[in-house]
């Protein structure tokens, strides 16, 4: 691991430690519990049992799937976000995507949400090659980033502190890279209000 890549992920620790629960109490936008109810509507069409969400957060959503009936396993790189999933009675362990601590076909389904945009561009195929490791042929992954344009460091905009590193793609382009690695079932945008970068969903499937 490069000395920068190790900087980002004890900064992005140390700012999601700082707001977990900030981000626990927060209110789920509109937008996102429609998102969630398409990838519910996949997964179970798909006879989805067990889930990996990567980049859980608090573990609301992971505590969302765990309610709907699925096997259910939390992963954060955050300590104080993977006790808030512990609270919720979530199987949640500290571990880092870069390097996922399961066995090859592990999983029917990954879920990620606003995760992956924290990884520098440079190591995004080898993230994306270690998910596809851990899931089953034929298998789901949801995929949901902000992009739409193109950024790849720290977002000075960001209220956080430290301030997060974001890596942020056009829409083409993300889905050139993502398309060496699973088959794109479904790809749309939300628009989230003039200046902002836009949210991109993507339904995957794992040859």
């Amino acid at each position: 691991m490069s000395e920068d890549n190790l900087s980002i992920k004890l900064s992005l620790r140390e700012a999601y430690d700082n707001h977990a629960d900030l981000r626990d109490s927060a209110q789920l936008e509109d937008w996102k519990t429609e998102e969630r109810d398409k990838v519910l509507g996949a997964f179970r069409s798909n006879e989805v049992q067990s889930i990996l969400e990567i980049g859980a957060g608090p573990g609301r959503d992971s505590l969302f799937f765990k309610e709907q009936g699925f096997d259910v396993t939390a992963v954060d790189l955050s300590e104080e976000m993977v006790h808030l999933c512990l609270q919720k009675g979530l199987d949640a362990r500290v571990m880092d995507f870069y390097q996922l601590d399961f066995a090859d076909r592990s999983y029917d389904a990954v879920y990620a949400m606003n995760c992956l945009l924290h990884v520098p561009k440079a190591q995004l195929p080898g993230v994306l090659a270690e998910i596809k490791r851990i899931l089953k042929p034929n298998s789901l992954f949801y995929l949901g980033l902000y992009g739409g344009i193109s950024t790849d460091g720290i977002w000075m905009q960001d209220p956080y502190k430290p301030k997060r590193y974001f890596a942020m793609y056009p829409d083409l382009e993300i889905q050139q890279i993502i398309k060496r690695h699973f088959q794109i079932e479904d790809f749309h945008i939300r628009d989230m209000g003039e200046g902002n970068p836009h949210f991109q969903a993507m339904l995957l499937r794992n040859y």
